[in-house]
């Protein structure tokens, strides 16, 4: 669905710098503009050629510490954080400049970035948002984790995550963002965490040369033995390390009691980004990892694609339309009975999408077989036809001082019938240019998300 939300980027370019959390190496990161339409993508800028790899749910080759990326080859390590701070301050358009593999993991979560980004602020572009209506649950779930996420219609883009390791030292913990407005208060500032049977996994292997206290929540789920606490005193260069009454190491203090499960959800956000569009409905994620989030995005982004290829309008229809009908017989000479289309809910230079609410009282339903109503298909084409109309007459001044008249229809098809309550939503498209008044559209005919008729239209507008 396009919105009616402008697109948005970066007014300029902004640089931070840090270290990567398992590679140790220091790292530098530049925000830059990008133009309307561009989703966001990460450059190496330390490679020949400036590789780019788009920040999309196909790329995602492994989950392990991070969500990480792969596009011939070139390789972009714990994406989440970035990409959440982009979505959390509600950017659809961004390049990410990299001189490593992986973001700088400042304090383990999004804060930094927002800061950056926020710094140099934001700028409205010309062409609008498009997002993906959440219309039928959408579920995923791992069997082998008891892990699940799921989509459910909303009015907005809410995310609730449930975490529970089945430990005492952190239980269970749930978090909400009931509005992405909140994610820099209430959010952003969550920073990562682990346990210290996994710490020292990683230390064992090599794996985490970049940590220190201050970039990630370690929970104290075992005894913290002395060979332990010597690994832990040298690999985050401490002179003493101790647990804190609430089961944590020391030196860092909780930003809130449920940090963990923000830090989830904040995970989830950025894993989600991977669609490649905004979502409206409600994420309820149980017991989420970088695994179940990204195969759940790989869903929705086939979910998505599949929609668009059989060019099935996503409309909330709760949302004023662009036209009413009062707006539409100001373009169109049509009048009742006669007018077909009751609202226009997209219009662009290219495109139209509009609505037909068919209903009992139809004039045609008395004698097309009042036992069993169908409305009839020159109808349904002459319906189209008038949506066609306005996507003309809207590049003319003086749209009242013109006439639409059929030239050809071609390739007409009739999938289903349309029977009383049916909404029919139409969306035509142009096939070429408009030449001396002529339009030649694609028009199609969707009820409850299934093709009902389709065809190829051509029509002439002249002056009265």
């Amino acid at each position: 669905m396009i919105t009616t939300i402008k697109q948005k980027t970066i007014k300029e370019s902004i640089s931070l710098s840090g270290v990567g959390l398992h590679t140790g190496k220091e790292v530098k990161l530049t925000f830059k503009p990008a133009p309307e339409n561009h989703g966001f993508a990460f450059i190496r800028v330390d490679l020949e050629g400036n590789p780019v790899v788009e920040a999309l749910a196909d790329y995602v080759v492994d989950t392990k510490r991070g969500t990480n990326l792969e596009k011939n080859g070139v390789y972009i390590s714990t994406s989440e954080h970035v990409l959440a701070a982009v979505v959390g301050l509600g950017i659809n358009n961004i390049n990410i400049e990299l001189n490593s593999a992986e973001p700088p993991i400042m304090d383990g979560s999004s804060k930094y970035f927002i800061e950056a980004l926020e710094k140099v602020g934001l700028v409205e572009q010309n062409a609008y948002a498009q997002a993906y209506i959440v219309k039928d649950v959408i579920s995923y779930k791992d069997a082998e984790s008891g892990s699940e996420i799921m989509v459910v219609p909303s009015d907005n883009y809410e995310i609730t995550t449930m975490v529970d390791f089945g430990t005492k030292v952190l239980g269970t913990q749930n978090a909400t963002l009931s509005d992405i407005s909140n994610f820099k208060t209430e959010i952003a500032a969550a920073r990562t965490f682990s346990f210290l049977h996994e710490i020292e996994m990683l230390l064992d292997n090599n794996l985490i040369k970049g940590g220190d206290l201050n970039n990630a929540i370690v929970y104290v789920d075992k005894e913290l033995s002395n060979a332990t606490m010597e690994k832990l005193k040298i690999a985050f260069k401490k002179d003493a390390i101790k647990v804190k009454p609430n089961g944590i190491l020391d030196n860092l203090t909780l930003h809130w009691p449920n940090e963990a499960a923000r830090h989830k959800l904040l995970d989830v956000m950025g894993d989600l980004a991977l669609i490649g569009m905004p979502i409206r409905g409600k994420i309820i994620a149980t017991k989420p990892g970088h695994a179940v989030n990204t195969n759940f995005a790989k869903k929705l982004s086939k979910i998505i694609k599949l929609e668009k290829r059989s060019k099935i309008p996503c409309c909330d229809l709760s949302q004023p339309p662009l036209m009413d009908a009062q707006k539409i017989m100001t373009i169109l000479p049509h009048r009742p009975p006669f007018l077909l289309v009751d609202r226009i809910l997209e219009l662009s230079k290219s495109h139209v999408v509009g609505l037909k609410n068919v209903t009992m009282n139809e004039p045609f339903f008395q004698g097309h077989f009042p036992g069993a109503p169908v409305m009839p298909g020159v109808l349904q084409i002459e319906a189209m036809a008038q949506c066609g109309g306005i996507l003309v007459l809207s590049t003319v001044p003086d749209p009242e001082n013109y006439l639409t008249y059929f030239m050809t229809m071609d390739k007409v098809k009739f999938k289903r019938k349309v029977i009383p309550g049916d909404t029919l939503i139409f969306r035509a498209e142009l096939i070429s240019p408009i030449r001396r008044g002529i339009c030649n559209m694609q028009a199609y005919g969707y009820v409850n998300g299934k093709l009902v008729v389709e065809a190829e239209l051509m029509a002439q507008i002249s002056k009265k």
